[in-house]
């Protein structure tokens, strides 16, 4: 069998109720595109994948990568993802773009493989460990989280930089601990390592299960920092791609959980050596999917299926309906899981017609709402609490 060609489909993903968000994105999420890749073989088996990072520029680098792999073996998962590493090590080593170019395309040759086997890719990672993953909402208010329980989702996250810690304090007043709470503070503005810390310790008392970015992801003097003022469980990765570019913080002592991007990680090769690196220091992995598309969140599947220390997947339970429409089937929600599927490879497919309906228009933004009031305009990537006391 040999790679006769390989295809991208960009399209722009609708947004979500704001509900159905962690963090004030402001703008972020009406510029979320799905970048999807379909691998042609020369007998006639089709591989789906997905591309995350930045989607309107990590289609050209589909395409570039395309032109070292056609007429190659695709069974040759781990010696092609080589192949294409090293081809674009010239533009950069560990960045998202071409982290992301690489996902999607190695997700691609995953479904292949189990198509031809006739196996789920799970399958082909050493088996099932579980049949159900556990996934977790999102929620800004006691209401939104109360629906997430009455659906059966029994973990929620909140977050932004912007009062947290009152937003903690509410939904713990409605549910009680009839709920996991999990804090995402990430920014634009990043809170400073001290302003970080102070926020971790005041979140002690709710027993948060983490606490997700405390400080910018480049920041990891300032994660040691937080860790040595608190007890609160720290998480992060959602950023960072490969087994190199998330060595240092795998390796450091400073995170619990790891939050690799299923989109942009490096592809299922690339998460099944990250879950290891990530047990070996008894990590948990709770990937990051909150942006991305459909086939993605298959993936996820898969892995979280195949590894003894995953936590829970992130998941919008309620997206925008164009997310239904242009990959089939979706994954079966039963209460606060998703059911892992048993079809032939990745188990889901795109609708090349529906995808055609949602033209990219734009893949970037300026967030809102984190700035300190009178400083918007700076848009500055990190930034103190200034006022502190009215800013929690």
């Amino acid at each position: 069998m040999k790679i006769k060609s390989i295809e991208t489909f960009l399209m722009q993903a609708g947004t979500p109720d704001d509900r159905w968000w962690a963090t004030d994105a402001g703008g972020q999420q009406s510029a979320r595109n799905w970048l999807f890749v379909k691998v042609v073989t020369d007998e006639g088996i089709v591989g789906i994948g997905e591309c995350s990072g930045w989607p309107r520029v990590i289609e050209t680098a589909v395409n570039d990568l395309a032109t070292v792999l056609i007429d190659e073996d695709p069974f040759d998962i781990e010696r092609l993802w080589q192949r294409m590493y090293v081809a674009m090590m010239g533009h950069g080593m560990t960045g998202t773009v071409g982290s992301g170019a690489i996902t999607g395309i190695d997700m691609a040759l995953w479904d292949i493989k189990g198509k031809a086997l006739g196996v789920p890719v799970w399958q082909l990672l050493g088996g099932l460990v579980r049949d159900r993953i556990k996934i977790y909402g999102h929620a800004n208010t006691p209401e939104a989280a109360r629906h997430l329980l009455d659906m059966g989702v029994t973990a929620v996250k909140t977050g932004s930089v912007v009062e947290p810690v009152r937003r903690v304090a509410a939904i713990r007043g409605e549910l009680g601990g009839a709920v996991d709470v999990m804090v995402d503070l990430h920014g634009p503005p990043w809170m400073t390592a001290a302003d970080a810390a102070r926020t971790a310790v005041d979140l002690e008392e709710f027993d948060i299960l983490f606490l997700e970015d405390p400080v910018a992801p480049e920041n990891v003097p300032g994660f040691r920092q937080v860790r040595e003022k608190t007890s609160v469980p720290l998480a992060a990765g959602e950023r960072v791609a490969t087994i190199w570019g998330a060595r240092e913080l795998l390796e450091s002592g400073l995170i619990d959980v790891y939050q690799p991007d299923t989109g942009r990680s490096g592809g299922i090769t690339q998460m099944k050596k990250l879950a290891a690196m990530a047990e070996s220091r008894f990590i948990t992995l709770a990937p990051h999917s909150g942006s991305l598309g459909p086939v993605a969140e298959y993936a996820a599947l898969h892995v979280m299926a195949s590894i003894p220390n995953a936590l829970m997947l992130e998941r919008i339970v309620v997206d925008w309906p164009g997310r239904y429409e242009v990959a089939n089937p979706p994954p079966t929600q039963v209460d606060g899981t998703l059911v892992v599927p048993d079809a032939p490879g990745l188990g889901v497919e795109i609708d090349e017609e529906a995808i055609l309906k949602y033209p990219s228009t734009h893949n970037i933004a300026i967030t809102g709402g984190g700035y300190v009031p009178g400083t918007e305009s700076e848009t500055v990537f990190f930034q103190a609490r200034n006022p502190w006391a009215s800013d929690r």
